[in-house]
């Protein structure tokens, strides 16, 4: 489901390839000197192994376009600068190089933009219901991560966390 809306933000949960270059463009305005873009990709490793050869990412749409959206009216809260934000996740089966997420915001400068968006990914990682099966070559199991899923509410960015 695409959401760019009169809200400036662009949320989506999609199987197949992400519009990030699509996104960069609809999050560039005119009064904006900055487009921060991020893009998450499948690596061939992860802890522990060195073998990895592709990732599934499964979601409940609903509840992950939730979240998604919860994270940008965050931002565009905590950074009143920051215009347009897109927020893309890729679901289903994914090679090693292939785009699994994409982060995009738009500011008058950069600092904000930068911020805005680092805030976004490690949110986003944080509080989306989204997980990941790792496939390498004895095997495949769902990924644990090492702190459970948080309401969005409650997550601060990593500065916060570590000051």
């Amino acid at each position: 489901m695409v959401e760019a809306s009169d809200d400036m933000m662009w949320i989506e949960v999609v199987e197949g390839s992400l519009a990030a270059v699509d996104a960069m463009a609809w999050a560039s305005a005119d009064d904006c000197g900055a487009v921060v873009t991020f893009c998450g990709t499948v690596r061939n490793h992860s802890d522990g192994r060195s073998d990895v050869t592709k990732l599934e990412y499964e979601a409940y749409a609903g509840a992950a376009e939730r979240r998604l959206r919860d994270v940008a009216v965050a931002a565009k809260a905590r950074w009143s600068e920051v215009r347009r934000v897109a927020l893309l996740h890729r679901v289903g089966e994914l090679g090693v190089g292939d785009v699994a997420v994409v982060v995009v915001v738009s500011a008058p400068h950069r600092d904000e933009a930068f911020a805005a968006a680092q805030y976004c990914i490690d949110t986003l990682k944080a509080t989306v219901p989204i997980w990941k099966r790792e496939t390498w070559a004895n095997g495949r199991e769902w990924a644990l991560d090492p702190h459970p899923l948080a309401p969005s509410a409650t997550v601060t960015s990593v500065d916060e966390r570590s000051g």
